[in-house]
């Protein structure tokens, strides 16, 4: 373990660059002010921020091996973060609607497209399954995504529908607090089941 290649930090590199643009447009959503500086500043920091991750996560993986998973899974899980976000996002500023029933379909739509390239950054790089996608698998996949989702969908409806937000703290923004804390509630649930099920390594 802690064997991290050359085409691990560039694979991390381009997760980072694809963060970097995708993080602006939630910020944008919610109001702030996106200047050439602020797409500098995200996208080269999160494009040199995410190698460096990896390689610290490199050094913990000496001691503890499951940490050289993880480090690739929290990057793809990054990645998918904001693929999620983004795409709330551009529902939300599409329609106008960042609560209500209408919300949870966003949230289902948003999270099942990340969960898509999730499959495929995990299946062949996080857990580098030497096997090509089956029926099967795929289906073991899409059966405890659709557990991870509702998790998902769940938390982030619950904590939008149910809690009154602060008054200092806009509509878009508390919507978009909701899909991060069930992004953390899922994050577990789909790193285990994915290591543990899905991509379990035949002895």
């Amino acid at each position: 373990m802690g064997t991290y290649g050359k085409k691990d930090f560039f694979f991390v590199a381009i997760i980072g660059f694809a963060v970097g643009w995708l993080v602006l447009l939630p910020l944008g959503n919610i109001g702030l002010s996106i200047s050439p500086a602020i797409v500098f500043a995200s996208v080269v920091g999160f494009s040199v921020f995410a190698p460096a991750a990896l390689f610290a996560l490199k050094l913990l993986a000496r001691v503890w091996p499951v940490f050289e998973q993880f480090g690739k899974f929290a990057a793809v899980g990054t990645l998918n973060t904001l693929i999620d976000i983004g795409i709330l996002n551009l529902f939300i500023m599409m329609t106008g609607i960042a609560s209500g029933l209408a919300y949870a379909g966003f949230k289902a739509a948003s999270f099942l497209a990340a969960t898509t390239n999730s499959y495929f950054w995990n299946k062949f790089w996080t857990f580098e399954s030497e096997t090509g996608v089956t029926g099967n698998e795929y289906a073991k996949f899409l059966f405890f995504t659709l557990i991870g989702t509702t998790i998902n969908v769940l938390v982030a409806s619950a904590i939008v529908n149910l809690i009154t937000p602060p008054s200092f703290i806009s509509e878009n923004l508390w919507a978009n607090i909701g899909a991060l804390v069930a992004v953390a509630a899922s994050f577990m649930w789909n790193f285990l089941s994915y290591r543990l099920v899905i991509f379990r390594k035949q002895k």
